[in-house]
């Protein structure tokens, strides 16, 4: 979806242009690109045809969830964005070829699209219970990295004999472990992560998601790094589903948003409430990859 903004954003002249006469464009030695000349040739184009398939389906999307997307939800989530980047934003917009207005714009349209797919699309008990049997919560670690599997269960010997572990773990990572990030700070990860994290080992986050608060693992965990002992800072526990509801409804729908038959089929509905009618003959079909979904799907 993001890119279909994008494209919105970077070529909105096309329809625009539809209406036009030979209004002059560019004037040049040799002659001149009349708006006409430059519609004909942008219409051929799949950025231009693109471009129109976005500003259908945006028009559309704002005219039938527009209510439910406020102007302070959009303004709110702006500034998360901002304050995210700091001092970057400005060369962020940049490097993406957007302006504050049309992230703003790339915003609203998410939360309509967002909006579009929850009305079209429900979550069945079935649906949470699957979600619930991987769900964990985010956790806090720290851990001891090791060349060896021998240095791993020398480390947990060291522990199992210490009185305060909690003091003596982050002293043992300093002087034993051999991950450079993270000796100097306890051996601590340095950020809580939960189960739909990608960017650490799978093995690593299944024997930590074990651990309960102040428990460390009694054999090294091997991974593509080495051998660590991993101790639980933090763990909140699973509880029960009733109190994670909405958080498993909304990795539901973030799992939808991001997969793009499903989202097809939820635009193709938005397409066909919409009543599309598409004068220029030439762009008939700038439609037809949503609108053959929509017959398929019924």
């Amino acid at each position: 979806m993001k890119k279909l903004v994008l494209a919105a954003a970077s070529l909105v002249a096309v329809v625009t242009l539809a209406g036009c006469s030979s209004k002059t464009v560019v004037s040049m030695k040799g002659g001149k690109i009349t708006q006409d000349e430059y519609y004909k040739e942008m219409k051929k184009s799949t950025s231009g045809q693109s471009t129109l398939q976005t500003m259908i389906i945006t028009k559309a999307l704002e005219d039938q969830y527009g209510s439910k997307v406020a102007k302070s939800k959009v303004t709110k989530e702006f500034n998360t964005f901002k304050k995210e980047y700091g001092s970057n934003f400005s060369s962020v917009l940049a490097s993406n070829s957007l302006t504050a207005s049309q992230l703003k714009d790339n915003i609203r349209t998410n939360m309509l699209t967002e909006a579009a797919l929850k009305d079209s699309k429900k979550i069945t008990a079935k649906k949470l219970a699957a979600q619930w049997k991987t769900y964990e919560p985010k956790v806090e670690v720290q851990y001891i990295l090791t060349k060896t599997k021998a240095e791993g269960e020398a480390v947990i010997k060291e522990l199992d004999a210490a009185e305060n572990t909690t003091a003596n773990f982050g002293k043992v990572a300093k002087e034993k472990s051999t991950d450079t990030t993270t000796k100097d700070n306890q051996g601590k990860l340095g950020t809580t992560f939960d189960d739909t994290d990608t960017s650490l080992n799978s093995d690593f986050k299944t024997a930590a998601f074990k651990l309960k608060t102040g428990e460390y693992t009694k054999a090294p965990v091997k991974t593509s790094d080495g051998y660590q002992v991993i101790r639980m800072i933090k763990n909140p526990g699973k509880g029960k589903q009733s109190d994670h509801t909405a958080a498993l409804k909304t990795r539901i729908y973030n799992t939808w948003l991001s997969d793009s038959t499903v989202m097809q089929k939820v635009l193709a509905k938005v397409i066909k409430k919409a009543n599309v009618d598409i004068k220029d003959s030439d762009l008939k079909d700038v439609l037809s990859s949503y609108t053959s979904s929509s017959s398929s799907s019924n």
